[in-house]
């Protein structure tokens, strides 16, 4: 009568145990390797990434300024471009701007006096005022995603992820009308 075979002893961790604790690993990783704040001066972000930052955090203001523009000429467009408007505010404050525009205010700007001399034009109709916004938008991510060659951990996640979110919003502003 043959026997059955024995099972075999396993040496070690099984490879789910392996997978789950490694993924685990990478995700906790990638979440705090940007965020090592010793207090030393020295270990902050370079002078390059800082201008970077700056540079994100005002064009995201600016575009919340055209959104603004398009929603004050345009208010039957509000409820649909207001989440998107929103969105370019989050993304000015996590770039550390966001100051000048609220989402809980979305027309404060566009209903006072303009901020700048090259106030934001809106053409005549609802189609035109949306193309507009969609060209700023895909400008402005490929700009960024052009912008991450020159920097590195934290910041360079953050603006390919809000380059992926502009790329996103092109597509709402050229599909949702058709």
């Amino acid at each position: 009568m043959p026997f059955p075979p024995l099972p075999r002893a396993r040496s070690g961790p099984r490879r789910r145990s392996l997978l789950a604790v490694g993924s685990t690993a990478l995700a906790l990783a990638g979440c705090t390797a940007g965020d090592e704040d010793s207090g030393d001066p020295g270990d902050g972000p370079s002078a390059a990434d800082r201008r970077a930052r700056a540079r994100a955090a005002r064009d995201s203001e600016e575009l919340a300024e055209r959104y603004d523009a398009v929603i004050a000429a345009r208010p039957g467009l509000a409820e649909w471009l207001r989440p998107l408007r929103e969105e370019v505010v989050r993304h000015a404050r996590a770039f550390g701007g966001g100051r000048k525009a609220s989402p809980s205010t979305p027309s404060s700007s566009a209903s006072s006096a303009p901020s700048s001399p090259s106030a934001p034009v809106v053409p005549g109709n609802d189609r035109d005022a949306v193309a507009v916004l969609a060209a700023a938008e895909r400008e402005l991510a490929d700009r960024r995603a052009k912008a991450l060659v020159g920097v590195e951990g934290e910041l360079a996640r953050l603006l390919a992820s809000v380059a992926a979110a502009g790329a996103a919003h092109v597509y709402l502003l050229t599909e949702g009308d058709a």
